[in-house]
């Protein structure tokens, strides 16, 4: 897969991962549009290597969540979701393991690139993921610091505001003064 392909890909992917049981997954049928396969064809071959694939690398949904999942997408058109219409059972999930494992079931070039993407974009989730930890980390700094900092700020304004506009009354001149003459 070329890098432009890639990076048309990766969004597609993007927007397929969902949050389920705490975990990032991608359900069948994303998979399947994916890799350009029949979602039936997909879940064959995991069923026939099924012991490639333990539970935290793949589950079926349970009904109570197919229902959830179904009604966050009520509004969306049938069109945007074809396979989900006419399922007999429900959706298996894949956690990124998963998908890994997918690459030596499917072994078409298909496959094997679009694998290469969708890890390429978990990486990305990850790392996002870690600065945003950091960033909150210091947010969170700056805030249990924000009484100590107001002080040092407000005392940095002060001295700012004296070296701009000196009092001249206790002072004394400097220089030559025609009234001393």
């Amino acid at each position: 897969m070329k890098a432009n392909e890639d990076s048309i890909i990766q969004p597609r992917i993007t927007q397929s991962i969902y949050i389920i049981r705490d975990q990032k997954v991608l359900m069948d049928s994303d998979l399947a549009e994916l890799y350009g396969v029949e979602t039936k064809r997909l879940n064959e071959q995991v069923k026939r290597n099924i012991e490639r694939f333990p539970e935290d690398f793949m589950f079926q949904l349970s009904e109570e969540e197919w229902e959830i999942l179904k009604s966050q997408f009520a509004t969306a058109s049938e069109s945007s979701f074809p396979s989900w219409g006419g399922r007999r059972n429900r959706p298996f999930m894949f956690t990124e393991q998963g998908v890994a494992m997918l690459s030596s079931v499917l072994n078409s070039p298909t496959a094997i690139q679009v694998n290469i993407s969708i890890m390429r974009v978990f990486v990305c989730m990850r790392t996002w993921a870690m600065n945003y930890d950091d960033l909150l980390d210091k947010i969170n700094e700056l805030n249990a610091n924000q009484t100590a900092h107001n002080e040092q700020i407000q005392h940095i304004y002060q001295v700012i505001e004296e070296l701009l506009r000196p009092s001249l009354s206790n002072r004394r001149l400097i220089g030559f003064n025609r009234d001393e003459s």
